[in-house]
């Protein structure tokens, strides 16, 4: 290992370093929206993936949600979603994220979803009727969406342009090394294409995000944010890797608070607009402030 990461990495433990411990969400936006979300049934990333960040997020008004169903045609070493045959798509589901986020009064929406192999478009035009749906029944709403990368397909990709959301967000997720072990059927130079192709279409504020303690080194770190840059990446979240099950990739190293903001130095230094870097950053956090 590097020795200049050495020092800013703790040996592979079972407990969880103390920054890693997560306060119970507090708050009257964030109750207020926990009723609702019960009493609904609506379905938010938030809840649903237990983010650390949930109640600070629903406090500025912050919500994520997923489309085209909880099932992925994907097995990313990573990511808790299921892997398997996904269910028939829900044509309904964009007017019932569109009434959910005017239920819960959200000023800012994330769009994400599952990747779907399985259909022809990869999902693409769910997407964009959804998107369409949003801003129809909530036009004060902004949103970002955090795109697949619909296997670079660029017809796809489109249409994700075509309805022009305030953000288009694509996970590079880990360095270029570690990409077939982590992310298996994605590839690392596929995901920079797509961000490009965004910006070169006109999408006017791009984002990626990375996990660490997956065993990448902090040189990999720092050429990853250069290669995001160099396709004109506007904004970077950088967070800690945390293990769903025993079946997911072992976390190799709790990374150290000090690199966290070495790391965010480094990418403003690099001329990223925002970088978000901690251990328990995820994809949408503070996600309302990267619109401008």
């Amino acid at each position: 290992m590097n020795t200049d990461t050495a020092s800013n990495i703790l040996p592979e433990r079972k407990a969880k370093p103390k920054w890693l411990r997560v306060k119970l969400p507090t708050g009257k936006k964030y109750t207020e929206l926990r009723g609702l979300v019960d009493k609904y049934k609506l379905n938010t990333i938030c809840t649903s993936g237990s983010c650390p960040n949930m109640g600070e997020c629903w406090g500025e008004g912050t919500a994520t949600f997923m489309i085209l169903g909880n099932v992925c045609t994907r097995s990313c070493g990573f990511c808790g979603v299921k892997t398997g045959r996904p269910e028939t798509v829900d044509w309904d589901e964009p007017e019932k994220v569109a009434r959910s986020i005017k239920i819960m009064g959200i000023k800012h929406a994330v769009l994400t979803s599952v990747d779907r192999d399985d259909l022809k478009d990869m999902g693409s035009i769910m997407w964009a009727e959804t998107v369409k749906a949003v801003r129809r029944m909530n036009p004060e709403t902004t949103m970002e969406t955090l795109i697949p990368d619909f296997q670079g397909i660029e017809q796809h990709v489109d249409r994700i342009i075509n309805v022009a959301p305030e953000v288009v967000s694509h996970n590079i997720e880990t360095v270029k090394r570690l990409t077939r072990e982590v992310r298996i059927q994605a590839k690392y130079e596929r995901s920079l294409g797509v961000l490009k192709y965004l910006k070169n279409q006109g999408q006017r504020r791009t984002k990626s995000g990375i996990m660490l303690g997956l065993g990448e080194e902090r040189e990999e770190v720092i050429q990853t944010m250069k290669d995001l840059r160099n396709v004109n990446v506007d904004v970077v979240t950088i967070g800690q890797y945390l293990q769903p099950s025993k079946k997911h990739l072992p976390v190799k190293q709790f990374i150290m608070p000090d690199q966290f903001t070495e790391y965010k130095n480094i990418g403003l230094e690099l001329g990223f607009r925002h970088v978000e870097s901690s251990a328990l950053v995820r994809s949408s956090y503070k996600a309302q402030k990267h619109i401008n």
